[in-house]
Formats: C-alpha cells, structure tokens, sequence
C-alpha cells in the first residue's frame, strides 16, 4: 500500500514526488499525432462559426455540438490518456480526468485555470506540455485533483465532531492505541482535522494513529506534503490551516495511504472509521458497490468500534442514495446504527 507521512520538507516532498511522476518525456512518442491533430484543429478554425473553444466560455448546446463535430473528444482522449500514463510511474484513475467527465473539448478548455489561459489548441497544449516540465506537472495535478472533490477548512461536519468527541469520553480506551481511518481522505484537510480532534479530547499523541486513505497517489502526496502544484492559493490556506498539527507533533501520527475501499484491503483493524462524502453520491452508488462499501468497512472496523458517514450531497447536491439505504446496509453488515449529529454512525458488536 503506496503510503506518505506528512512533511513540510522540500527535499523530501521534491523525493517522493519522483517516485510518482516521470521527470521527461520522449516528443518522438507524440510526434505524429500532434501534427495529425493540428490539421484537424486548423480545419476547425478555419470552418466552424465563433464562438470556439475558450477558457471561461459559457457553453451552449450548439457549442458543444461545434466542438464535438470538429475536434471530436473520443479522438483528443487517447492523446492525452497516453500523456497520461507517459507521465507516471503508475496505472493512472483516468475516470476522474477532464477527458472523462467532459462532454466537449470546448466545455474542457472553458474550465482551465489560468496557467492554460492560452492553451484552446490541443495540438500546441500537448507540445507545451512535452516540453515545459513545470507546466505538465500542473497539468497532472489539476488533471487527477478537480476542485468539486473538495470543501473547505478540517472540519466540514461539525456534527459528526460533536459524536466523534462523546465517543470518545464514553469510552475512553484506557491503555489501549486508538486507530483510526479517514476512508475517504481527499486533500487530507479532514484528517488533520480528526488528528487535531482527538488530541483536543484528551487524547496523547503517542496513544492514537490516524490513515487518510483515497485511490489517487497524487491526492495522497499533495495531502501529506500540504502541497497543490495546480492550485497555489488553496496550498497557502490548507498550509496554515496546518501548521499547527505539525507544532503540536500531529504529523507523527498521520499517513496518508492509497487504497480502495471497493477491494477489501488488508489493514490492522480501526477503532474508528470515518467515509464522508463518498457513500450515496456522485462516486459510489450503484447498489453493488454500496453494499461491497459497506461490507468492506464493517470487516475494517474492531469490536466496539464506530463508522461515521457524513456529506453534503444528501442537502440535496447530487443525492443518489437515500441515507436510509446506508443505514439498512450497515445493519445488515452486523452494526448497530446510533443517533449522530450529523450523517450516519453505527457501532461494530462485541
């Protein structure tokens, strides 16, 4: 299991980074289906009627069927899923990339940031990527790290902290090591901000563990060293909100890992588990995967232990499963659920 400890050491993020991301590419890979591409785009230019592709162009229907006439996405993918997995030393989750979730290439190029401002060719993007190493692992970043993912601060369920904390005085686990997971840990703010929690409960910092787990080995490292190559601003604030955790000593206890909760990994039971945001919306929904989900987690959890799943998506943002359902599933699975604050919580027996 691909795993980071939390750093704010250059030398080491510049060091693990490597690991994951290949420093150069070979142009020769690219260089036939750049200049085929080109011709199709110079064709677009030349043909479809303006408005075209844009950064921060608000696309209309017959902008979308334009683009897709023109520069038509299933002959852009597989360029840019090549660069993809040229680029890194690992299996890369092209589903959670631009290409996949785009329903044109103009309606991609209207969400670039500003480090791509001047990028609508997709033939001149993909050389300046080759070539401009700085630019290309930025790219990667925005590519593997979308901002919808993510909110906002270490505590984004107030509620759920509220139970996390009567948890913990009810219990107490005198003289016992508390682990614990964040299944779901995205840019890891909400792990910092569980390691902050149960220290603030009484809890030594040698006397408590805590995983941030997700699927993406770029969200992992980002999450460990506080760094968003994409993103400059969101790194300053997530550093600050940070920084703390690493004076207090937090980082000891906190490792972010990749793992996927849908294959049953394999791990030292947790006395607590925290999948938020996950369970019920946009990412996992079908029922098949629901009920593995849950399954998964309830094998993850220890006797006595707690599941706690909270989101937003369920206020009514992109709700595909009624919490209910959660509910019944993690009965099923040999749990207790229980009042909570905020979300769902359900106790593992004896």
């Amino acid at each position: 299991m691909t795993g980071f400890t939390p750093s704010r050491d250059p030398g080491d993020a510049e060091r693990t980074l490597a690991t994951l991301v290949r420093p150069r590419l070979d142009p020769l890979l690219f260089r036939g289906r750049i200049q085929r591409l080109q011709r199709i785009f110079s064709a677009y230019i030349a043909c479809c009627p303006a408005p075209w592709a844009s950064p921060g162009l608000q696309t209309t229907s017959e902008i979308t069927y334009q683009s897709e006439h023109w520069l038509p996405l299933d002959q852009l993918r597989p360029l840019f899923y090549s660069l993809y997995r040229q680029s890194l030393s690992y299996p890369p989750i092209l589903s959670s990339t631009p290409f996949a979730q785009g329903a044109s290439w103009a309606a991609i190029v209207a969400g670039f940031p500003a480090f791509l401002e001047q990028c609508e060719n997709p033939a001149a993007l993909l050389e300046q990527l080759i070539g401009d190493d700085d630019l290309r692992m930025k790219f990667l970043f925005w590519s593997f790290m979308p901002e919808r993912y993510y909110g906002d601060g270490s505590d984004r369920y107030p509620g759920q902290s509220v139970t996390i904390a009567e948890w913990i005085q009810q219990r107490h686990y005198r003289g016992k090591r508390l682990r614990c997971l964040d299944a779901a840990s995205g840019d890891g703010a909400n792990t910092f901000g569980l390691a902050r929690l149960l220290l603030e409960q009484g809890r030594l910092t040698g006397r408590f563990e805590v995983e941030g787990w997700t699927l993406e080995p770029l969200e992992a490292w980002a999450a460990a060293q506080g760094r968003f190559l994409h993103y400059p601003a969101r790194e300053r604030v997530f550093r600050e909100e940070t920084a703390d955790c690493f004076e207090l000593g937090l980082d000891t206890t906190i490792r972010f890992c990749c793992a996927d909760i849908l294959d049953a990994p394999e791990a030292a039971p947790f006395d607590l588990i925290l999948c938020n945001g996950l369970l019920g919306g946009p990412i996992i929904h079908a029922q098949e995967n629901m009920n593995r989900a849950v399954r998964n987690l309830a094998g993850l959890l220890a006797p006595g232990g707690m599941l706690l799943a909270a989101d937003h998506f369920h206020g009514g943002w992109k709700q595909k499963c009624p919490q209910q359902e959660l509910r019944a599933l993690c009965e099923l699975n040999g749990m207790k659920t229980i009042e909570a604050a905020e979300g769902v919580a359900a106790l593992k027996s004896y």
